[in-house]
């Protein structure tokens, strides 16, 4: 059954501190493999990308969009509101990792099988959205990555040298100290099953850009198969991107969750972001077990 494309009503309500504005209707399913597709978007200051980002996603697919913004300063939700998306406001930043958390959690909340996350800043293709949504919902990935080093994406789109080569240096360390090997550990084009959502203790891990890297490592450590797509990326203005100085602080975040994987590994150290008793979305904390 096709979505309507008149203007859905839509539902204001506010809880935990977000302020959520609801399609009252939503397409009827799924059309792989049965499974509930939802795309999320992590939006900060993107009102200027939004639109084209949104129309090349694939409506067909996608039974669900939801928008997060983290108190942009531009007019982001006013262009989630022209365009009739699901979107939900933080009053206050709460950084990248809280964002995510917010749309995992709000897409679980909305029935997600698969959740597809495509950053609204146009940088990554949405056009490869029903690829990554279809790995997924083969059943053969729990977790699947827009990888922007297989093939020629990112020098190609633009990728300045320096970001190239560390994201290459990080990736060969982490491929080692993980014992999984990747192309990069570091794009945000990301697809996910509702089973990885509902297990990974997420809620432990930091609010910053490094929650993406805490999110992989525990993806590897609760033994869910990470899958690959080549996926080309574009560089320009409006994309966004962290400054240096972030960048380096990113890095050393990355290098710590590697060497706190393998010391957990080796049974050295116990952190609770990759314990079963630690904080799953919407789950409270499960106590301690005796030492």
């Amino acid at each position: 059954m096709e979505r309507s494309r008149g203007p859905p009503a839509f539902r204001r309500f506010r809880g935990e501190g977000v302020a959520v504005y609801s399609a009252a209707s939503l397409r009827e399913p799924a059309v792989i493999g049965g499974k509930r597709v939802c795309v999320v978007m992590p939006a900060y200051n993107a009102a200027r990308t939004l639109s084209r980002t949104w129309e090349e996603i694939d409506r067909a697919v996608a039974d669900d969009i939801i928008l997060v913004d983290d108190a942009s300063r531009d007019d982001t939700v006013g262009v989630a509101r022209q365009l009739g998306l699901h979107h939900v406001v933080h009053p206050q930043n709460r950084g990248y990792g809280g964002n995510q958390k917010t749309c995992y959690s709000e897409a679980l909340a909305r029935g997600a099988d698969v959740v597809v996350m495509i950053h609204p800043d146009y940088q990554y293709s949405p056009k490869l959205m029903p690829a990554m949504a279809g790995m997924v919902a083969s059943g053969h990935f729990d977790c699947v990555l827009g990888s922007r080093i297989l093939g020629v994406g990112a020098r190609k789109g633009g990728m300045p040298l320096w970001k190239y080569a560390a994201n290459r240096t990080l990736t060969l360390v982490e491929n080692m100290l993980l014992g999984y090997k990747l192309s990069e550990y570091h794009t945000g084009y990301r697809a996910f099953s509702r089973r990885l959502l509902e297990t990974l203790p997420l809620e432990e891990n930091s609010d910053d850009f490094v929650f993406d890297n805490q999110m992989l490592a525990q993806v590897l450590w609760f033994g869910f198969d990470i899958g690959e797509i080549t996926c080309p990326a574009r560089y320009f203005a409006e994309a966004s991107s962290i400054n240096f100085g972030r960048s380096v602080r990113y890095g050393f975040g990355v290098l710590g969750t590697a060497v706190e994987y393998r010391l957990a590994k080796l049974k050295l150290t116990r952190p609770r972001r990759l314990s079963a008793e630690g904080r799953r979305l919407g789950v409270p904390a499960a106590p301690h077990a005796p030492r």
